[in-house]
């Protein structure tokens, strides 16, 4: 069953199931000790970037849920250290955690803060959309939607 698709400015457009994930190199088999009070397990972005293979002038990433309701793209230059968390224990990771995938970038800047902030770190991860400058985003531009986000 497909979990990821990656797709965009990559050499190798590519759909990874569980065992995709869990075959590739850069594992952190617990995110708690870079993400203090979350669960599971992961892969560093790189890996999975690595699998695809980045075209020349590729410099975005768009994190997409699987929904299509919420969308943030960031440099990838800045992200190649993020989670993507699979699992917690040895099965995947549940609906109420995020999961099939949740996308986490260690030491995010407070949200509304940036490209590179908390507002990053997605849900129900299902693309990876590799683009030449900026990408879909949904995250809230003011903090009157961002409050609304959060308590959501």
């Amino acid at each position: 069953m497909t979990l990821l698709c990656i797709t965009g400015e990559v050499i190798a457009p590519c759909e990874l199931g569980w065992d995709d994930l869990a075959c590739l190199p850069a594992q952190v088999a617990d995110v708690s000790a870079l993400l203090p009070g979350r669960e599971g397990g992961g892969v560093r972005l790189r890996a999975v970037l690595g699998r695809a293979g980045l075209k020349d002038g590729a410099t975005h990433v768009s994190c997409e849920s699987r929904d299509g309701k919420f969308a943030a793209s960031v440099p990838v230059s800045a992200v190649r250290e993020a989670l993507i968390v699979y699992r917690l224990g040895d099965a995947p990771l549940p609906t109420e955690k995020g999961g099939p995938l949740r996308f986490y970038i260690p030491a995010a800047d407070d949200c509304l803060s940036g490209e590179v902030d908390q507002c990053a770190n997605v849900k129900y991860l299902a693309v990876l959309r590799i683009t030449r400058g900026a990408g879909h985003d949904t995250r809230p531009t003011t903090a009157a939607e961002h409050s609304t986000l959060h308590r959501a």
